[in-house]
């Protein structure tokens, strides 16, 4: 039986600079498979009118039958892509997917503004996710300090080099800097007794964009991390399959990062992974954090990236199992709760049920 058509929202930063690798696009696509409306926004697509409703121009996909990611993109992203003005408060579901570290130079107004917009359609009965009170709370690495110290490496954060350099000494000249806001390993640097000398210049990349993390350097990184994806606070699992890959480098860069030229496999995580999924599950689940990626090193957990984990197109690939088309059937279970109960659940409980 056809599921009941649902209204289906997404927030990318910039519908012209999605790609077709993104996570996005393949929730896009088989949300328009299973036959729902889809509509992609902006960043800077939002209207809150006179009428005290939330508006936006929205991207509208024409069809179902994509047959692939590049050809739904494509027409997003073409001369004849479908626009409509759209009230966002008569959307089922607003899921958030926009990365606030692109925004950071040119639009570093953009990620809240958004935020505060998806806070005024969750009062609306729109299911957000990931919930945007709790995203706003989340919008840098702070957030990640907020879980217990079991999961954490040792880390300082600041803006003093001196502090940086007391860090690092503290640790036998090992550590890891970046930068307290961002993403996809940019100005990443891991530092050894051997990089000493070029320390100074590290700290300076870094601390002048703001505040800058040292992390205790976790040897086992060498060999890569796991991105494991949690849905429900709980790590994703379909068929048996764990949606989880093992990121990598072999041309001697130490960041792992896809997007920084880092390679992936299949993975199934092991006993230490599911302990740290375990501990960080309480935190996700009270947050709202409907889907997160967990990027894990050995018995630690390096980051938590709650506004757009990725990987489910490359999982996908590799395993043959339709995750994406899980979430989205997992999207129509909400929105049926959402309607038996009378609208009465909250944001959070529905994010989470």
């Amino acid at each position: 039986m056809s599921p009941t058509p649902i209204a289906l929202g997404f927030v990318v930063n910039d519908v012209a600079t999605e790609q077709e690798n993104y996570t996005t696009i393949r929730l896009a696509r088989r949300a328009c498979a299973r036959g729902h409306r889809v509509a992609i926004i902006g960043l800077g697509d939002f209207t809150y009118d006179a009428t005290g409703c939330v508006r936006a121009s929205a991207c509208i996909p024409q069809r179902s039958d994509y047959a692939d990611d590049a050809g739904l993109l494509a027409e997003l992203q073409g001369e004849g892509a479908t626009r409509e003005r759209i009230s966002v408060e008569d959307l089922d579901v607003l899921m958030l997917r926009s990365d606030p570290a692109e925004e950071l130079e040119s639009r570093p107004w953009a990620p809240n503004s958004a935020l505060l917009f998806a806070q005024l359609v969750a009062a609306r009965h729109v299911i957000v996710l990931n919930d945007p009170t709790r995203l706003t709370d989340a919008s840098n690495k702070t957030y990640f300090q907020h879980f217990p110290e079991e999961l954490r490496p040792e880390t300082c954060i600041t803006l003093d080099p001196d502090e940086i350099k007391s860090f690092i000494a503290a640790h036998d000249g090992y550590g890891v800097i970046k930068p307290l806001q961002g993403s996809g390993g940019q100005s990443v640097f891991v530092v050894t007794p051997e990089s000493g000398a070029n320390l100074n210049q590290m700290i300076d990349a870094v601390v002048r964009d703001g505040y800058a993390i040292a992390q205790e350097y976790l040897p086992r990184a060498a060999d890569g991390d796991l991105r494991l994806l949690t849905l429900n606070g709980r790590p994703l699992q379909v068929d048996g399959t764990w949606a989880c890959i093992r990121r990598y480098n072999d041309s001697g860069d130490a960041r792992s990062n896809i997007s920084a030229g880092g390679k992936y496999e299949a993975a199934v995580p092991d006993a230490d992974a599911l302990r740290l999924a375990e501990i960080a599950a309480p935190k996700l689940i009270r947050d709202g954090m409907y889907f997160a990626g967990l990027d894990i090193v050995g018995d630690r957990m390096m980051e938590i990236n709650v506004d757009t984990p990725g990987g489910i197109n490359m999982i996908e690939e590799l395993t043959g199992v339709d995750f994406s088309g899980h979430i989205i059937a997992d999207l129509e279970r909400k929105v049926r709760l959402r309607d038996q109960y009378n609208r009465t659940l909250g944001n959070v409980e529905l994010a989470m049920l």
